[in-house]
């Protein structure tokens, strides 16, 4: 068999099975918030944290281990990261786009007011600024991280990507405060949905964010990075900055435009 320069990956129950996690997770949640049992939600849950797990050790052993991810396969990762990145930006326009088709005309049921009549809007100075300062901080830490694996310095990488993990974690933290001391909730017409909508799914993504930057952590501690070959950390360092970008648009527009 002739050799190629492309890792054409084996046999692998992973992408089924973890397809089958992620969809039972929404579909157990709508029948637990509607009274039922949270049984098929925790069950997606739990096929879903397995399966990233022996998914991620699968990438690691070929990358680390096997040395099938060469300078080619290494390119074709990095698209496949930025077309993800793409498709993300499209999701959360379309966040956006109910926000403000909402809000720069409100229509008559809700008052023809923004914010709705009855809502008493977040302080924009407090919490959400500190939120906003907590993610840009990390965006620097984890640029300080990228730019200390290029030049070889292992204990400084290793400070940056701690650095960036424990905001990551910080930032949900005030989030889940935020929330509850929120004087209105997803039910309170469309400013409610939107804004739960949006901040919770850029949450969910810090979520994503905070576990993809722990493995990469994880394999910085145990010297699987170098100055050539570091794509694993890559993908997570420009999700991270995605999700940097994202929350300086919805602290612009619903924090402080919006309210």
């Amino acid at each position: 068999m002739p050799r190629t320069p492309f890792h054409l990956v084996e046999f692998s129950p992973w992408p089924i099975l973890g397809s089958f996690g992620i969809l039972c997770m929404p579909v157990g949640l709508v029948f637990f918030i509607r009274g039922g049992s949270p049984l098929l939600m925790t069950l997606g849950t739990i096929i879903t944290i397995l399966v990233a797990t022996v998914w991620w050790r699968d990438v690691i052993r070929e990358a680390t281990f096997q040395g099938h991810h060469v300078s080619y396969v290494a390119s074709g990762l990095k698209m496949g990261v930025g077309l993800f990145i793409v498709s993300e930006v499209c999701f959360f326009f379309a966040f956006f786009w109910a926000y403000f088709h909402s809000s720069l005309a409100p229509s008559i049921e809700i008052g023809s007011h923004w914010p709705p009549v009855g809502i008493t809007t977040l302080e924009t100075f407090q919490v959400p600024l500190l939120n906003t300062c907590v993610l840009l901080l990390s965006g620097v830490s984890i640029t300080w991280t990228h730019h200390s694996i290029e030049e070889g310095s292992h204990k400084s990488a290793l400070q940056g990507l701690t650095l960036t993990v424990a905001l990551g974690v910080y930032f949900l933290f005030l989030q889940y405060g935020e929330y509850s001391e929120t004087a209105f909730s997803m039910a309170d017409s469309v400013y409610g949905s939107s804004f739960f909508l949006a901040t919770g799914f850029h949450g969910m993504h810090v979520t994503v964010g905070a576990i993809f930057l722990s493995v990469c952590l994880y394999r910085l501690a145990f010297l699987h990075f170098d100055k050539n070959h570091h794509v694993g950390f890559l993908a997570a360092a420009w999700y991270w900055h995605f999700v940097d970008v994202v929350w300086l648009f919805l602290y612009v527009s619903i924090y402080w435009w919006g309210s």
